[in-house]
């Protein structure tokens, strides 16, 4: 990182957080960032780019774009300067700091509690969270949006019971479900949960401080919210839950989630996933803890609707009877890409019961991401089961609407060009490496001493510099190398970040900074590759489709 400017207080702020303090979009800062050469360059963060408040604001202000610095960024920086990386944990604190629940308040100074508490005083406790919450996502950290969350809680419907998500993070989708229509029926819940026929929320995330969040956020709220803490697939916490509703955003493209120890377990109903069906294993084990008549809303990257790998399982969903629903929502429900996703609904048949004949396909991919989630006939289709029983599988709602065939054309074009753009980008963004010698000269340094030092500050996972003596984005390439991950695995071949005991070598501040433009270029160009593969296979399958329905013509 480089060293604060003549004026910089130090604190730092992320692209999204300078939208959100200038009241524009993050496209719109990206175009400042293009076009006016006087734009504030970044002081670190890699990827990620960090700024300094104190040159954004000024350049706001010469720009007559914003003068003012809320409150709200204030203690935003407050908390990025005392909890670095780990801001899940600074919101979760001051979640505490109104929620209550023993939380200790001890890293949050006086002036920063008073400053929370005049701005709950102008809003409300909940208000205040609820920002705070939305800014913790915007800044990265995977999380559920309130968008996504409100279309989860308008395709779940009426909500009674017990409602459960096993990937819960910061109980976003388990509190909006508390604002669906409540049944007043009586819960069909087994056990003590749920049996007075009220909505009580049960929760597992394998993060102390989201689990945290959630509970606090529940308390402001003034709903029932149990977290328990723990890996969902290998510690199941609530082995005999079965609710009424289980709500699901887990966590995506995952190839390390346990499946070798794994392969015996009773939630495999529908079939073993692979690796890299992480998300098929996340809906098995939702299905497993629903009640007969219960239900699942689960939130799917659009690839799973078709990819070759899950093909069995999809087939075997379908002839179970219990795809009830996929509907394709718009860009923009994700903070962290701009892809779209599809909710999956399933539904437990009762004992008995007739399995239904057809699914329903919604395809929202063009409606506005703040709802409403109404769809016009043409966006709506009742498929036949057997029709989908076919070579591939394929759940995708543009493939079987007829909104979604209206101009198949003209997007495909639109793709096709936005993929030679992006495959050209990856060639300009790869950067020329010369040969090496085979090694790298001189010592290396223990990343333990350093933070010793006071030189970096470590998060969960990753390290970033805290002097003008170190590049952040050389530490983290490094930290990513294979020997230091070599370092990091443990006997029984398990991966653990263990940043503390990783090496770097040593070299000066102008070839750190020569290794940290390198390996920026090559996170974005990893990037860009990720999302290019993710469009391009997409983009294959809407045309094969398009091909064999007439809709296309080679």
């Amino acid at each position: 990182m480089t060293a604060p400017s003549p004026g910089n207080d130090g604190r730092l702020i992320s692209a999204a957080e300078v939208a959100r303090l200038a009241g524009v979009t993050r496209a719109a800062v990206s175009n400042w960032r293009r076009r006016h050469p006087d734009f504030p360059e970044p002081v670190g963060g890699g990827r990620n780019a960090l700024f300094a408040l104190s040159e954004i604001t000024g350049w706001l202000d010469r720009q007559r774009k914003n003068t003012e610095v809320s409150d709200e960024v204030l203690v935003w920086q407050e908390l990025r300067a005392r909890w670095g990386d780990d801001m899940t944990s600074a919101v979760a604190e001051v979640a505490a700091l109104f929620g209550g629940g023993g939380r200790e308040q001890g890293r949050l100074d006086e002036a920063t509690r008073a400053r929370l508490r005049a701005m709950a005083e102008e809003t409300s406790a909940d208000a205040v969270v609820t920002s705070f919450t939305d800014r913790l996502i915007a800044s990265g950290t995977a999380m559920t949006t309130t968008h996504l969350a409100r279309a989860v809680a308008h395709f779940a419907g009426k909500v009674s019971g017990t409602v459960f998500d096993p990937a819960s993070g910061a109980g976003t989708l388990l509190l909006a479900c508390t604002t669906s229509p409540i049944s007043a029926a009586t819960s069909r819940t087994r056990g003590k949960a749920g049996a007075d026929g009220k909505v009580k929320l049960a929760g597992q995330d394998g993060n102390p401080a989201a689990a945290g969040l959630a509970e606090a956020r529940a308390r402001l709220a003034g709903v029932e919210l149990e977290m328990r803490i723990g890996d969902s697939f290998q510690g199941d916490a609530w082995p005999s839950l079965r609710a009424d509703l289980v709500v699901c955003d887990p966590p995506v493209g995952l190839t390390d989630w346990g499946r070798d120890s794994l392969l015996l377990d009773r939630r495999w109903e529908f079939g073993i996933p692979t690796k890299a069906e992480s998300e098929l294993a996340w809906l098995q084990h939702c299905y497993a803890h629903t009640v007969p008549g219960g239900k699942v809303v689960f939130v799917m990257p659009p690839s799973v609707a078709y990819r070759r790998a899950g093909k069995r399982i999809r087939a075997e969903l379908l002839r179970a009877g219990i795809v009830e629903h996929i509907v394709a929502l718009p860009p923009g429900m994700v903070a962290s890409h701009a892809q779209p996703v599809h909710l999956w609904v399933l539904r437990r048949l009762l004992d008995g019961e007739r399995p239904p004949s057809s699914v329903r396909m919604t395809d929202l991919s063009t409606a506005d991401p703040d709802g409403p989630f109404v769809p016009d006939p043409a966006q709506v289709a009742e498929i036949p089961v057997i029709d989908l029983l076919d070579e591939t599988v394929d759940l995708t709602p543009a493939a079987h609407t007829r909104a979604g065939r209206v101009d198949l054309a003209g997007e495909y074009a639109e793709v096709r060009q936005r993929i030679r753009e992006m495959a050209q980008r990856i060639a300009d963004l790869l950067p020329d490496l010369p040969a090496g010698t085979g090694a790298i000269d001189g010592g290396t340094l223990r990343m333990a001493d350093l933070s010793r030092a006071g030189l970096v500050d470590i998060g969960e996972r990753t390290a970033t510099s805290a002097s003008d003596q170190l590049d952040t984005d050389y530490l983290r390439g490094f930290l990513r190398s294979s020997a230091n991950s070599s370092r990091n695995t443990s006997s029984s071949g398990t991966h653990r970040a263990d940043v503390r005991g990783a090496r770097i070598p040593q070299m000066d501040i102008e070839e750190q900074r020569r290794y940290g433009a390198a390996f920026r270029a090559l996170d974005e160009a990893e990037e860009t590759l990720r999302t290019l593969a993710e469009i391009g296979v997409g983009t294959i399958a809407r045309a094969r489709d398009g091909l064999t329905s007439g809709t296309l013509r080679p």
